[in-house]
């Protein structure tokens, strides 16, 4: 599953007036956006996320600031920086992600593939590791 979590860069377009970027759901991200949200106001201490969730797909983009996400599939973990307004991290379903390391400006915008249904998330880190290790054993 990790191996599936990787960086989008998506097409900045602009002139002297500024930057445009343009993200569409089943074109530049691999599902149709059901959910938008978006995380500010977290210092660098904050952890964020600190979830799984059996369904939902995301992608995490920092509009502004910067911010880490480090994704874990219960066998291995790996860091992304989120430092540029037109690079996302895509999160297919089932990966621990936590989210950290906010700079002050840091607008976290989240694009999700579910409309909310607290059912299906996983906030108990040993409760993710026994549904991943008996995914893997089926």
């Amino acid at each position: 599953m990790i191996e599936d979590c990787r960086l989008i860069e998506f097409p900045q377009n602009g002139d002297e007036r500024g930057h445009l970027v343009v993200v569409e759901g089943n074109q530049d991200i691999p599902f149709d956006i059901k959910r938008v949200f978006y995380i500010y106001g977290s210092d660098d201490s904050v952890i964020r996320g600190r979830h799984a969730n059996y369904n939902t797909q995301f992608v995490l983009i920092n509009v502004a600031g910067t911010s880490k996400v480090k994704v874990d599939d219960g066998r291995n973990q790996k860091i992304f920086n989120l430092d540029r307004p037109h690079i996302g991290i895509y999160l297919p379903k089932l990966v621990w992600k936590d989210m950290y390391d906010f700079s002050k400006d840091s607008v976290l915008l989240c694009l999700a593939s579910e409309h909310y249904d607290a059912n299906e998330y996983i906030r108990d880190y040993e409760e993710y590791l026994k549904i991943v290790r008996n995914q893997i054993n089926e």
